[in-house]
């Protein structure tokens, strides 16, 4: 027999059929699911149809902002590196609040910034999509916000009480 050409086949132990080629470079193996970038700052808009406002707003992961009569709750979102193809994706809820004050769920789901128009949620008077996902905001986090509050451990006196 001659050289090995693609077309050649031979049998392996378990009779299994492998084609045998000629050494080729490698390509470079496709980026691992772990190349994403796990960020704290997902980034929305939203847009009210009764005004034609449409407004930017960050939300950190797993706390709630409300937009209009709107809750979303992003739980993580997701990107790339720079050197690399977009690819921004979110996971989030969005709660309705009703007329009569109770909060219905009206989404569920992924949100991609490359494809707003695939999952935004689309309300009778707000929508809301995803345009990114961010590692800092200008927007104070919440740890910080609570930490500027006092707190009442027992570690520190009350400055209240009077003995």
């Amino acid at each position: 027999m001659g050289a090995l050409t693609a077309t050649t086949v031979a049998f392996g132990a378990f009779g299994v059929a492998a084609a045998q080629t000629p050494a080729a470079p490698e390509a470079p193996a496709p980026p691992a699911a772990s190349d994403r970038i796990t960020n704290p700052v997902a980034e929305f808009a939203g847009i009210d149809k009764i005004t034609g406002r449409i407004i930017t707003f960050d939300v950190y992961i797993d706390e709630t902002v409300q937009f209009g009569a709107l809750q979303v709750t992003p739980r993580v979102c997701y990107s790339r590196p720079q050197d690399e193809q977009p690819k921004t994706d979110s996971f989030v809820e969005v709660d309705e609040i009703t007329l009569d004050r109770k909060i219905r769920r009206i989404f569920t789901g992924w949100m991609f910034a490359e494809s707003p128009g695939l999952n935004a949620v689309e309300h009778a008077v707000y929508d809301v999509w995803l345009k990114g996902c961010k590692q800092k905001s200008e927007v104070p986090a919440p740890d910080a916000a609570k930490a500027d509050t006092p707190k009442s451990d027992g570690a520190k006196p009350d400055a209240s009480k009077t003995n």
